[in-house]
């Protein structure tokens, strides 16, 4: 526990594998909130696969955003239920320590972002395209 590996000396400055017990969330939040924190992931896991099915299958991105948080979230639930704790072991520079799990959940709500903003903009598009249509076809054109 606390240990680091560093496979390449050159990589030292950078970052570094470490091995580090986390009992609670994100950046070193709400420690020793294990129990609680494996309720939410299991809540939150539940209303991912609920709404997941309501999102087209042409929605790639969105639904690719849902399975890498849902992912992350199972993976750190597996770690709360079977430890008791996050095993943390990614270190780059003075960031705090996360692992693939924070990362896939991170990435997932960047992409989430995106996916969003995306389809935001194509409905705006298509509502202006229609009231343009619409205007074109009674003649009400400016």
């Amino acid at each position: 526990m606390g240990k680091s590996w560093m496979p390449w000396a050159w990589l030292a400055p950078f970052a570094r594998i470490v091995h580090w017990k986390n009992t609670g969330a994100a950046f070193g939040l709400f420690q020793n909130a294990s129990t609680v924190l494996a309720i939410l992931a299991v809540l939150i896991s539940i209303m991912v696969i609920a709404y997941y099915h309501h999102i087209p299958a042409e929605e790639k991105l969105m639904r690719t955003a849902l399975a890498m948080m849902l992912g992350g979230a199972i993976g750190n639930l597996i770690d709360r239920l079977t430890l008791g704790y996050v095993v943390d072991f990614i270190s780059v520079g003075t960031f705090p320590v996360f692992n693939v799990a924070d990362s896939c959940i991170t990435v997932g709500v960047g992409i989430l972002l995106l996916a969003m903003w995306i389809s935001e903009n194509r409905a705006k598009k298509a509502a202006a395209e229609t009231l343009q249509q619409n205007n074109v076809g009674t003649g009400d054109q400016e």
